[in-house]
């Protein structure tokens, strides 16, 4: 998903014949955790994420890296700043409002799997559009197609629990996917899978990548990160790099 520097993504005007707009922009995010004194998870970051790109966020542990995709995902508020999704300011939403924000614009996937034991794989991920209030036979063709897409339509019927590790983890993947999200946030997706099964997840995501998903991975491993074509590096909370290759 990369290789060599380049100029960074024309914002919001014409590029290449298309009209672009950012799927994710934060400005001045700080995010403050009460304490004696109090700690600065994110200190003022400034990011833009470009529709189609696929960007590693990367820094050591403590560098706030879970903390930007939180706030990201509209799973916690910032201090201060203001994040806009698809092009719509979150400031001032309602937890009602910010949930209708996730269900509609994007999709998750975590280092623990988060599926239902005693469910199968297509229940789980048919339920990614619960909150849509999408109906039962919808949700499970939709949630067919997903499967399809990362390869494990014959195993649609398995309960989570008779699943491995990595098919599990593409279970996840195709929940995120099933809400056709404008983005995907990835926190660590495979810090939970041997080497083998870590390469065949990332090469999903890559996949997904090449037919237009934009993504955003957490990771702190260097082979990982350099597989995407935007390299962020958190240190204490700031932007300390931001690499493009092409």
């Amino acid at each position: 998903m990369g290789g060599g520097h380049r100029d960074r993504p024309c914002r919001r005007r014409s590029c290449g014949g298309a009209v672009t707009e950012p799927v994710l922009e934060i400005a001045g995010l700080t995010k403050e955790y009460p304490g004696s004194p109090p700690v600065r998870a994110l200190d003022g970051i400034d990011l833009t994420i470009e529709r189609g790109e696929a960007v590693a966020i990367i820094g050591p542990s403590g560098s706030g890296k879970s903390t930007l995709l939180h706030m990201m995902g509209t799973l916690d508020r910032p201090t201060s700043g203001s994040i806009a999704i698809a092009g719509r300011n979150l400031d001032g939403l309602s937890d009602d409002e910010l949930s209708a924000v996730r269900s509609r614009h994007i999709g998750f996937v975590f280092q623990q799997f988060h599926l239902l034991p005693g469910y199968t794989a297509l229940d789980n991920v048919a339920d990614g559009l619960l909150y849509r209030g999408t109906p039962l036979e919808e949700r499970r063709r939709l949630g067919r197609t997903a499967l399809e897409r990362v390869g494990l339509a014959d195993r649609a019927r398995h309960h989570a629990e008779k699943l491995s590790g990595g098919e599990r983890q593409r279970v996840a993947v195709a929940r995120a996917l099933v809400g056709r999200p404008d983005i995907i946030l990835a926190d660590e997706p495979t810090g939970n899978l041997d080497s083998k099964m870590s390469d065949a997840v990332i090469e999903l995501l890559s996949d997904l990548h090449r037919v237009g998903i934009t993504l955003v991975v957490i990771t702190h491993e260097p082979d990982i990160a350099h597989r995407f074509a935007r390299t962020v590096e958190l240190r204490d909370g700031r932007v300390v790099h931001d690499r493009s290759a092409a």
